[in-house]
């Protein structure tokens, strides 16, 4: 992995103790972690937590972005109506890798209630290491995504 990059991460209630298993494993690999909450086990809304590591994504202030909830889909449709933000749920090494080197996957989002703590850790570890493939059907799927970003997204 490589050290010095800035990952935002967040979580609502549900994740909230799979972020600090996953903040502590980012920064023992090296990275900087820009934990944008929630910041205790008090029930809180996913939304919140996508719109702020979402956020930081597209601003350049982090290079990538972790999400966590009870099942990782409301944050990866949360995360995913941000312009730029191409966020998935991944529960399995291959599916965080593959993301990342066909998709140009830049927020993994996760389930708290579906993944195990090393399990996550694994996922984590394949989405950090991933690096986007710039191979001409790659960029040409992307361009028709941002396509439809362009057509149909008003605003992020």
């Amino acid at each position: 992995m490589e050290s010095g990059k800035k990952i935002a991460i967040g979580a609502d209630h549900g994740g909230y103790h799979l972020k600090g298993l996953l903040s502590d494993f980012m920064r023992q690999a090296g990275y900087e972690v820009i934990d944008t909450g929630a910041f205790s086990s008090e029930p809180s809304d996913y939304p919140d937590y996508a719109r702020l590591v979402a956020g930081r994504v597209v601003s350049g202030d982090a290079w990538r972005g972790v999400l966590i909830c009870g099942s990782g889909v409301g944050a990866s449709v949360a995360a995913n109506k941000f312009r730029g933000i191409r966020a998935a749920v991944c529960h399995d090494t291959y599916s965080a890798r593959q993301g990342v080197e066909d998709d140009a996957m830049n927020i993994l989002c996760l389930g708290a209630r579906v993944v195990g703590e090393e399990l996550a850790k694994e996922i984590v570890g394949a989405f950090l290491r991933a690096e986007f493939k710039d191979l001409e059907r790659y960029r040409r799927r992307l361009s028709k995504i941002e396509e439809i970003e362009k057509r149909w997204m008003t605003s992020s």
